[in-house]
């Protein structure tokens, strides 16, 4: 079977971007692996971007620092004028300005001897635009055909759980996601040697290059208090991980609203406070980190104040629900759209880390109310999310069934190992 999986691996690497299958495990509880389609387009070996290599001369470049584009489009003989429509043209799909120094793009000509008909940009790895130099200036943006490996992995802690899975190659979006979807069950803040985890997850890859990790399918996490299982579980009406009997595995609120942390300081009524010299009480609780770490909301909300003081410096207050705010200290920065009134979601960054106002190095100092008296969040006892609702849960478990199987039958240490493919 092994060497099975492995033919299959070539395959993908080989025909990676033509392999369009039948089935999308981002959807797996329809309850059906299908089969790879026998229909296969083996794709045009002698193209990129679109254009037939041998009809048509691709010449790359790259911006140097305090180059401006526009000087490089002149000199290859694109009219100012033809570049003003397109700059203008691409401020909606991917902006000409964006162009970032160091990173390559490709002009697309007939012709040595002819200026370029089309400049084409990758500004991720997912995608490029075509910025054509017609009448029209047409601009289009490409999504690459990625192709999604399901693969498994396992492994037992002997040092940290960082180590566990880096010595394994695995990329650090797999830890946190493996994080994310056992956040409630496992405190991964004092994980022991000796405990052990299972997965089993999306890895995509775009012309047989591995560009990204997708959702995390399954997950099992056994430790002193038994085994944790996160099951990924999406139709039109419910997407996000639960537990075995369909509770959901992110409680109401995150335990804390930065990641890779510390606690640097807790909650207290008399701390000596480390600039005032003094001791004042301090109803929160700091998260040491690097400067610029992203901050997120740790429950949905409403943003009440997203300001400045003296000794808060930048900080954002959210009020969640008729009982619970929270308030997020000394941040360097604001994210995107984050003001008064704005909507937020539990995971979504707010802000970046810093050690603005009354601070000594960069930390988030986290604050906590509950019906308008602030308390130790470390030791509140939150409601959970509410699970999925019995119409729903029959055709949960029938789910779960197949994906707890699939778990069980991975051995701990096994090595990384494909066991299925799709596409999206």
């Amino acid at each position: 079977m092994k060497a099975i999986n492995n033919y299959i691996f070539d395959l993908c690497i080989l025909f990676g971007a033509a392999l369009l299958l039948s089935f999308s495990l981002s959807s797996f509880n329809k309850q059906e692996i299908s089969r790879p389609s026998n229909d296969i387009e083996i794709p045009k070996y002698n193209t990129k971007f679109g254009f037939e290599t041998d009809v048509y001369y691709l010449d790359q470049y790259k911006l140097e620092k305090d180059q401006y584009l526009s000087d490089v489009l002149l000199y290859e003989g694109i009219e100012f004028k033809k570049i003003v429509q397109v700059e203008t043209n691409s401020k909606s799909i991917f902006n000409i300005r964006n162009f970032k120094a160091g990173k390559s793009f490709y002009l697309i000509r007939p012709d040595t001897c002819v200026a370029p008909i089309c400049m084409v940009y990758e500004p991720d790895k997912y995608s490029y635009v075509q910025y054509f130099f017609n009448d029209k200036a047409t601009v289009h943006q490409v999504k690459k055909p990625v192709i999604t490996c399901v693969e498994q992995v396992s492994g037992i802690i002997e040092g940290t759980l960082w180590d566990a899975m880096v010595e394994q190659n695995l990329s650090p979006a797999l830890i946190d996601k493996m994080e994310d979807a056992l956040s409630s069950s496992v405190d991964f803040y004092h994980t022991k040697v000796g405990d052990r985890f299972k997965l089993m997850y999306e890895t995509q890859y775009v012309n047989g290059e591995k560009v990204g990790i997708g959702d995390v399918l399954g997950a099992v996490y056994k430790n002193n208090n038994g085994e944790h299982y996160a099951i990924y579980y999406e139709n039109e009406n419910y997407m996000g991980h639960y537990d075995t009997e369909g509770n959901p595995t992110k409680r109401k609120f995150l335990r804390a609203p930065v990641k890779y942390s510390r606690i640097s300081s807790r909650f207290s009524y008399s701390r000596l406070h480390p600039i005032k010299k003094r001791r004042i009480p301090h109803l929160g609780t700091d998260y040491a980190a690097a400067h610029g770490t992203p901050i997120f909301a740790v429950a949905d909300g409403i943003v009440e104040k997203a300001s400045y003081n003296s000794g808060n410096g930048k900080y954002v207050k959210i009020k969640h629900d008729k009982i619970y705010q929270t308030q997020y200290l000394h941040m360097s920065g604001f994210a995107k759209n984050i003001k008064r009134g704005a909507a937020v979601k539990q995971g979504q960054t707010i802000g970046y880390v810093g050690s603005t106002g009354l601070a000594t190095g960069p930390h988030v100092c986290f604050r906590f109310w509950k019906n308008g008296k602030q308390i130790n969040h470390l030791r509140e006892n939150f409601p959970p999310a509410n699970p999925l609702p019995k119409d729903e849960i029959e055709e949960y478990f029938k789910f779960r069934n197949e994906i707890v199987d699939v778990l069980d039958n991975i051995s701990y240490r096994q090595s990384n190992e494909l066991s299925a493919l799709v596409s999206d």
